[in-house]
């Protein structure tokens, strides 16, 4: 589903900007969009957030019903 590839890119974006943030005390989105506080960042920042509460939803799906999909 195009969807999960959605949410998943999404996920992985909030991912590598964490870790930009732990290694090097570097926040991407918010220098991207010109401050935390920005509406755009708390945009993107809800739109990983709720990537990732999707992205669970691939952690319970069974495989052949997957398969069926694709």
């Amino acid at each position: 589903m195009i969807i999960d590839r959605i949410a998943l890119v999404l996920a992985i974006i909030g991912g590598l900007n964490w870790g930009s943030i732990g290694i090097f005390g570097f926040d991407i989105i918010s220098f991207a969009c010109g401050g935390v506080h920005t509406a755009l960042a708390r945009v993107i920042f809800t739109l990983v957030g709720l990537a990732a509460v999707w992205c669970i939803s691939l952690l319970f799906r069974s495989r052949e019903a997957v398969d069926e999909r694709a």
